[in-house]
């Protein structure tokens, strides 16, 4: 393990090993099955998942449904079942729960993870993946648009290098699977970066499927695809 990357998980108090591997499971039992079919339909292929923080028990998983709303990202689709599906006397508290997005999310699911007291979340794809990988350059574009400011002294490059938000602040602590799995033994990195090689294979499968069927007119509600 490389010390000087050691992260604090303070807040879910969880062996990372035992983290990663809850994350990757879910992703490839729960949460692509149920993107295969969204994508199928026209939606993006980014879905998310809800876990108790105590016993990184699963309690909801969805995926984007842009085919009903705009709105309905991976993210929030996932936060609006989790208020609105589970029974308010069986539902934990958000505070209480561990959130996870299979791509970074973007600043309106920043938002949403905030706004309803998540104060702890995990991603596996990166926004330049999102970019680079899955041809949806959106995330960062709106971020760098609508809320990077340029402020006295700064130049293009400094603006350009600045984060696009707080990963560490006030509401939530965010961390990339990438980071959790730099803090293992080295004998389970490679491991780990081996699945995470073969889940992104399964995203490719489901990205072609998506951008086929955005070039052939599959109707979606979605302005920016």
């Amino acid at each position: 393990m490389d010390s000087s990357k050691t992260l604090n998980f303070e807040k879910s108090k969880h062996k990372p090993e035992d983290l990663v591997n809850t994350l990757l499971d879910t992703t490839v039992n729960k949460i692509i099955p149920l993107t295969a079919k969204g994508v199928s339909s026209g939606s993006k292929l980014f879905g998310a998942a809800i876990f108790k923080k105590d016993t990184l028990e699963l309690v909801h998983a969805s995926t984007n449904n842009e085919q009903v709303s705009p709105l309905l990202h991976g993210e929030t689709n996932c936060i609006q079942e989790f208020f609105t599906q589970i029974p308010k006397e069986s539902r934990p508290s958000p505070k209480d729960c561990v959130f996870y997005a299979t791509h970074e999310p973007c600043s309106l699911c920043l938002s949403a993870i905030t706004w309803a007291g998540f104060n702890e979340f995990y991603y596996l794809f990166t926004y330049q993946d999102s970019r680079d990988e899955f041809a949806i350059p959106y995330d960062i574009q709106i971020l760098e648009e609508v809320y990077r400011v340029k402020a006295p002294g700064d130049t293009e490059e400094t603006l350009k290098n600045r984060p696009l938000y707080n990963r560490d602040n006030h509401f939530f602590t965010s961390r990339s699977v990438a980071d959790v799995v730099d803090t293992l033994e080295s004998s389970k990195v490679n491991e780990f970066k081996q699945r995470v090689k073969l889940i992104k294979e399964q995203y490719y499968e489901l990205s072609k499927t998506y951008q086929e069927g955005k070039a052939k007119g599959v109707d979606s509600s979605a302005v920016w695809a």
